[in-house]
């Protein structure tokens, strides 16, 4: 857990958290007073940690960081920019928890598809990774507080619908499935 040139783990998870949301690395580098090549080195050495720890420290403490929404004093005033519609799809992530399952089965389709499913979500929907991790967060403490199985389904059941319709959807702008033309 010793720091990485002066960084903590914190204060990495921090860095991470606010690049996550949309402020650029450059910006974070400036605020924390380090040199871009610095982030370079942080982002290589602290992921190692993690790895290489058996006893899971390192990472256990990063999750809670990460969820936790860690912020340092050097980091407070840098925001991520927002659209309007941006701001307004937050909002409807918040309300709507079908457009949340949507979202979500879009995101796993487009990993599977080998997109960057939270960059998808930004670039279409103007929400960036922090935010839909915030609200994946509260719908899963509302669901957990609130214990319904058979709604529990019913939203699972509709992400699987849609994590199709968006896998079908990045198929054929790819051209097709590579298996597409096999038949049996």
């Amino acid at each position: 857990l010793a720091p990485v040139h002066g960084i903590s783990l914190k204060e990495y998870t921090a860095m991470c958290i606010k690049m996550s949301s949309g402020v650029d690395y450059i910006d974070v580098c400036k605020a924390m007073g380090i040199e871009p090549a610095i982030w370079g080195e942080l982002n290589t050495i602290w992921p190692q940690r993690m790895a290489e720890d058996t006893s899971y420290t390192v990472s256990t403490l990063f999750g809670q960081y990460y969820a936790e929404n860690a912020v340092i004093p050097q980091l407070e005033n840098l925001q991520p920019t927002v659209t309007e519609d941006g701001a307004a799809n937050l909002e409807k992530l918040k309300t709507d928890r079908y457009f949340y399952e949507e979202l979500a089965g879009a995101r796993q389709a487009a990993y599977e598809y080998g997109m960057d499913g939270a960059q998808w979500i930004l670039d279409n929907y103007g929400i960036n990774l922090a935010d839909f991790q915030s609200v994946a967060m509260q719908w899963l403490t509302e669901q957990n507080q609130n214990w319904n199985s058979e709604d529990i389904m019913t939203f699972s059941n509709y992400q699987q619908e849609k994590q199709k319709e968006y896998a079908e959807k990045f198929a054929a702008e790819q051209g097709g499935n590579i298996a597409d033309d096999v038949t049996f």
